[in-house]
Formats: C-alpha cells, sequence, structure tokens
C-alpha cells in the first residue's frame, strides 16, 4: 500500500477505524518499512535489519548468510522476547518468513509461527494467493484449506474477513481463558496485495469515483495530504505516471482501482471488529495498538493485457479444497455475475481473476512520492504509522502528527519498552544479534526520541541511508543520489554534485553498515539458489532470425534482462503503413519497435513501466532497413536505412524477463510502446534478426 491509501494520509478510501485510531493517537509521518513484504516482516519481528535475520531477499537460499531465505537462530522474536515476561502471543495473516510454496518446504516447519514463540496461528506460511480460497493455509501447526476447517465456515469464505474474524476470536478467547496474562498479537493481513480480489458489496461503493483517472485522484489527495499535515507545501510531487486520455480502457483502468480501494476499506472494517472486541472485554484503554505498511505501493503489472493467469505465483500444493479456474478459461460474458472485458477477460475482483493495479495507479497510491516496492527511494519505504494507547499517550497528544524518523527495527524496541522487557542477549544456548532498533516511546509524550545510528537500507541493490534531513539513496549499479528531505522529500532535485564531501561520509558510513550487517557481497540476492540449476527466464540463444508471424514464450524469447541488444528489422512499408515490426513484453518491461504517424519508434521499458522512446521519420522508399540498440550503458540508439543515428537515454538496461513473449507483427498483450494492443502491422515484415550482446 502507499503512502497516501488511508483516510488520514490522504486518501479518499474510507476507513473510518483507521482515521479514528489516528484521531486519538499519534501519526508518524516519516516511518519506514524495508521496500518488500517478508524483508520489512522479518525487521519488524526481530529489531533487526533483515539480511541479520537470513532474509535480505525472498525465500531462496542463495548461499549468503544474508540471503538464507529463512530467520535465523540469532534473532529472536517479538513472541519468543515477551514470553520471558508472561505474554502469550497470537498471529493471524501472513507469515512469509521461511519457504511454503510447495509441499515439500510445507514439510518443514521449523520456522513456523508456534515454533517461532506464538501460542496460536491462523493464516499463510507464503505471500500472496487468491482471498477466495488461500493456499497454504495454516491453523497452528496444520494445514487446512477455507473449506475444510471445523473451525471456521463462515458463508463466503474472504481471506482478509477471515483473518479479523480470527483476530477477534484469539482476543476474546484469551481474555476468557487466560485473563491474568497480557498479550501480544500480530495481525498481518494480504490486502492489498495483488491479486485484486474483493466481495462486489464493497466495489460497488467506489463505483464510478475512479472515473475521472489519475490526475483527479492524485490532485485531491496532495490537497488533502496538506490539509491534514502529513506532507509540506514546499515539497514538489513526482510527476504524474499514467496519462488517463490515453487508456484504451478506461473501465477496466477505473475498476482496478475501485476493485483496491475495496480492499482497504474491506481491511479497515475488520480492524473495527477487533477494535470493538478489545472494548468489549476490557483491553482498550492499555492496548497499544500500532498500523503500518510493509512496503509501498506495487508497480507490479501482473495479469495486466493478457489472459495469463500467473499461477506460478500460487504454491504447487496436494489438492486440498475447491480448484479456482485461471483467468484464461472463462467465457467472455459474464460468469457467476462478474462483469467482463474483451482483451482482459473477467474485470478484476472474481475468484477467476489474478491482476495488479498496475503502475499509473501506485504512482497515485504513493503521492507525493518517488519509486514504488523494491526501491529504496520514499515511495518504496514510506508507511504511515498510527500508534494509539489510551493510558500511555496523554491527551494533549492526541491527533498530533509526529515528525520524528522511525525505522521498523524501532517497533521491538518500543514493544520491550512499554512491557518492561530486556533484550535478551542469548536464547534457548544461542548468542542473539544486538537489538538494532531505538524505543519510540518518548514521542509518545513529545520528547526526543533517543537515536544514536543513522537509518539505513539495502533491497535488490538499491541502497540508502539516511542521517538527520540528509538521505543518500541509489539505485542498483547507479551512482548516489544526495536530498534534503526537510526541504524535497520527494527526491526532486538530487545535491549530490553540490556536496560532494557529504557524499563520500555518508556512502562510507554505508559501506561499514552493509560490512557489518550481512548485506554484502552486494547482488548476493542475484545468486543462483542453492540446489537450483539454472532457471534464468529466456533462452540462452544470443542470435535470434524472425520472420512474419513469429511468436515466442518467456521462455524461448531472448533472455534481454540487464542485457544489451540489436534489432535489425527488413520490411516494406509505406509512410502511412503503421504497427508493430516486433515487440517483446509488455507495459512494465520490455521493448517495442513499430511504425507509427510516419516515424519509426524504438521504445524500451526498463522498470516499474518507465519508458524512453527514440523516433525517426520513415523514408518513401519501398523497402527498409532498421537497426535499433541498447547499448550495455542504457543508451538508445535508431537508426533508419542511411539517415544519420537518432540517439537516446533509457533508464537503464531492462531490469528482470518481461512477462509477456515475444511477437513479430503484432503485440496482443501488454503495451509496450504507445499504441492499443494488437497494432497489427500494416506492412510486410521480410526478417527480424535479435542479438544479445554480451559485455
Amino acid at each position: 500500500m502507499g503512502y497516501s491509501d488511508i483516510g488520514c494520509y490522504g486518501s479518499e478510501i474510507n476507513t473510518p477505524h483507521l482515521d479514528g485510531l489516528a484521531a486519538q493517537g499519534l501519526r508518524f509521518t516519516q516511518f519506514y518499512n524495508s521496500a518488500r513484504c517478508c524483508p520489512t516482516r522479518a525487521s519488524l519481528l526481530t529489531g533487526l535489519h533483515p539480511h541479520q535475520t537470513g532474509v535480505g531477499h525472498m525465500m531462496e537460499d542463495r548461499g549468503y548468510e544474508g540471503y538464507r531465505g529463512r530467520l535465523n537462530r540469532r534473532c529472536v522474536t517479538l513472541a519468543e522476547a515477551l514470553k520471558t515476561a508472561g505474554y502469550r502471543s497470537y498471529a493471524v495473516g501472513k507469515w512469509h518468513l521461511t519457504p511454503g510454496t510447495t509441499a515439500r518446504e510445507l514439510e518443514d516447519i521449523s520456522n513456523w509461527p508456534l515454533q517461532r514463540g506464538f501460542d496460536r496461528f491462523y493464516g499463510t506460511i507464503h505471500g500472496a494467493g487468491s482471498y477466495w480460497d488461500p493456499s497454504a493455509l495454516v491453523r497452528d501447526n496444520r494445514l487446512i484449506t477455507a473449506f475444510n476447517d471445523p473451525e471456521y465456515q463462515p458463508e463466503v469464505y474472504y481471506y482478509t474477513d477471515a483473518i479479523s474474524d480470527q483476530a477477534v476470536r484469539f482476543v476474546r478467547e484469551h481474555v476468557r481463558q487466560t485473563p491474568q496474562q497480557p498479550f501480544f498479537l500480530y495481525v498481518a493481513y494480504t490486502a492489498a496485495h495483488w491479486p485484486m480480489h474483493a466481495k462486489e458489496s464493497d466495489i460497488a461503493k467506489y463505483r464510478g469515483r475512479y472515473d475521472g483517472g489519475y490526475a483527479a485522484i492524485r490532485q485531491a489527495r496532495w490537497q488533502k495530504q496538506q490539509q491534514l499535515g502529513v506532507v509540506e507545501r514546499k515539497w514538489s510531487p513526482v510527476p504524474l505516471a499514467g496519462d488517463w486520455s490515453k487508456v484504451p480502457d478506461r473501465a477496466f483502468e477505473a475498476r482496478c482501482m475501485e476493485v483496491y480501494a475495496a480492499m482497504v476499506d474491506c481491511m479497515d472494517q475488520g480492524i473495527g471488529r477487533l477494535l470493538e472486541a478489545l472494548r468489549e472485554t476490557g483491553q482498550w484503554h492499555n492496548t497499544l495498538m500500532m498500523y503500518l505498511q510493509d512496503n509501498g505501493a506495487c508497480a507490479e503489472n501482473v495479469g495486466r493485457g493478457t489472459n495469463a493467469t500467473p499461477r506460478a505465483a500460487q504454491p504447487t500444493l496436494p489438492p486440498m479444497g475447491r480448484d479456482i479456474p485461471q483467468q484464461g478459461s472463462i467465457p467472455k460474458q459474464t460468469r457467476d455475475g462478474w462483469p467482463v472485458r474483451q482483451g482482459y477477460g473477467v474485470m478484476p475482483g472474481g475468484p477467476d481473476t489474478y491482476v495488479a493495479y498496475g503502475g499509473e495507479w501506485a504512482n497515485v497510491s504513493n503521492t507525493p512520492f518517488r519509486e514504488y516496492k523494491h526501491w529504496v527511494h520514499e515511495g518504496g519505504i514510506a508507511t504511515p504509522l498510527i500508534v494509539h494507547w489510551p493510558a500511555g499517550i496523554p491527551a494533549s497528544r492526541r491527533g498530533k502528527v509526529e515528525k520524528q524518523p522511525g525505522q521498523l527495527m524501532d517497533i521491538m524496541a518500543t514493544c520491550l519498552d512499554v512491557a518492561g522487557v530486556v533484550y535478551p542477549t542469548e536464547y534457548q544456548g544461542q548468542k542473539i544479534t544486538p537489538l538494532e532498533g531505538t524505543s519510540l516511546r518518548p514521542a509518545f509524550t513529545g520528547k526526543t526520541i533517543q537515536r544514536s545510528h543513522p537509518l539505513v537500507w539495502e533491497h535488490e541493490g538499491n541502497r540508502a541511508i539516511r542521517e538527520g534531513r540528509w538521505k543518500l539513496v541509489a539505485t542498483e549499479h547507479q551512482p548516489w543520489e544526495l536530498y534534503d528531505m526537510n526541504q524535497d522529500r520527494t527526491e526532486m532535485n538530487n545535491l549530490a554534485d553540490k556536496y560532494p564531501a557529504k557524499v563520500k561520509t555518508m556512502a562510507a558510513a554505508w559501506d561499514a553498515w552493509a560490512a557489518r550487517a550481512d548485506v554484502l557481497p552486494l547482488g548476493a540476492w542475484r545468486a543462483r539458489p542453492i540446489g537450483e540449476t539454472d532457471t534464468t527466464p529466456g533462452s540462452k540463444e544470443k542470435r535470434f532470425l524472425l520472420k512474419a508471424g513469429d511468436s515466442l514464450t518467456r521462455a524461448q524469447a531472448p533472455a534481454i534482462a540487464k542485457k544489451a541488444f540489436r534489432i535489425t528489422a527488413q520490411f516494406q512499408a509505406r509512410p502511412e503503413d503503421e504497427g508493430v515490426i516486433v515487440a517483446q513484453g509488455g507495459n512494465a518491461l520490455g521493448y517495442g519497435l513499430y511504425l507509427k504517424g510516419g516515424q519509426v519508434h524504438f521504445t524500451v521499458r526498463n522498470r516499474a513501466g518507465a519508458s524512453s522512446t527514440v523516433s525517426a521519420p520513415l523514408p518513401a522508399a519501398a523497402q527498409h532497413e532498421v537497426v535499433a540498440l541498447l547499448n550495455d550503458k542504457g543508451e538508445m540508439l535508431l537508426t533508419v536505412g542511411q539517415q544519420p543515428p537518432k540517439t537516446g537515454k533509457s533508464q537503464g538496461l531492462i531490469t528482470a524477463m518481461p512477462q509477456d513473449g515475444l511477437q513479430v507483427g503484432a503485440d496482443e498483450n501488454g503495451a509496450v510502446g504507445a499504441y492499443a494492443p494488437p497494432f497489427t502491422f500494416k506492412g510486410k515484415t521480410l526478417s527480424v534478426i535479435i542479438e544479445i550482446l554480451d559485455p
């Protein structure tokens, strides 16, 4: 979720219960997560940087200490630490701190919640999946399904509601069975992670709300944020990512955001039921409640522009419960009352879909910040943090905005502080890595947080360090950028050239942290997982000779991720002819060579949908040869016949292998360039040669 996605941080989405907590508590405006779900959870639950726990990236063992893909035993969870003070602990929702996407992986329960200090658990072990029939669903230490669980059988199963209902149940059972013990409850919603699944009753509240497009919603959020005091008026919002006038299917695009809003709304409803249970059981006054999000808005265009459902993203499990049909299997009218759009299959929301809301809406969600999930610019790591504690926050502080920076590790330090627990140096005979976080408790009463070290990040080679008002940040393989967070938190004015000494000092501090915190070797997240053969998507061939009508799957297509490449196309066409000569990928990642408006265009989308285009006029000759090149420096060259080459600059190489394959003469899936699919070529293709250029 993005920084602006709940009402009290600027959204139009209905979140009255979170807004109510903020009105009677504190809103931190400079709190940070770790840019992705599992590293954030590792840090949140241990008070350490993710790499120190072994979860520097995802759930694969890359062979390095910081990238083992599971919590190590040199850290303790909040549940384990609080157990020493007599707390009972409960976890509900997404775990994602140990491998859990295959039946074999699910046989190893050594890092499941009950093995890491929790007394009860209901939720999913892996990271994402259907809300209507979640796989890897577990109650305590037992695999179940939504339909064979004797303890919970609602009329309609929806995972967000199940998480809320189980959280309420654990609170009520705790107070009834063990009222003498304090409790810790960890509620990890999956909303609003893709796939975009929501109940029609919730979607209906937002029908038509987003028909005005990206700019109108973002501008309204920006204005509201200024009124709320969660941003500074002197900042400049990052450029808008989407142009509503060029969206080919606005009904589909608006529906995506309607479903997203419904998912957030439903989560807030469930939080309301949990808050009511705390009131009814007498736990309201002395319960510290904290709400935050695990990364910024997600620009991954999963499932968009294609009927192919990425089922590989869902775990492979033994048959349990009903099977959800794949998106591509549905008819093109309606299915079970869910609306349909030709070319996209069912509109987002129902069980047959597996769609993300896309980079353009993610840009709106992250208002006013730059970048998205994965990156450590503000759009990837800035999160709301709402803190509510009637017994611990004085009346004079309630409803206030707190601008002191904080980071995930501070949650552990804060919880132990208010619980009167000393962070252990050893646990079950194992030496424990010292706590990295600092208690936020002084801020509850308006005092200064006693932080003695900078805030630091690394994820997928993206890195950052913040000291006071200064933030040094870089994307993978790119130079450091320097920003003044007081004047320019949207990171629009890079001051690195102006203050080289500060860059050098802060970079050295980052290097020292990376060396001690198991971050190195930088790029270890790309290492081949232990026990796996080469599974890099795409063909290993270096040269492809293609003809009109050829189509390659993702596995057969050129492996263009982080590679320079050259396209040589020979074709016959008149200046008025239009269409795609060759395209690989879609509206997130890939390249396209096409004719439009009497010109040849070469478009590269290198990350999160960011595009760069070089264009040249098409001569009046009957036959043409065009050469398009993306070199290892991200420079683009386009040569049409004997004309001098046209040059441009992309934002680097294409960062990952596109989901969509390759087509010659059309682009039937996600559009790489500024055209509406399939944009069939009106000329005659003679040949297309694609060459992968090794460094």
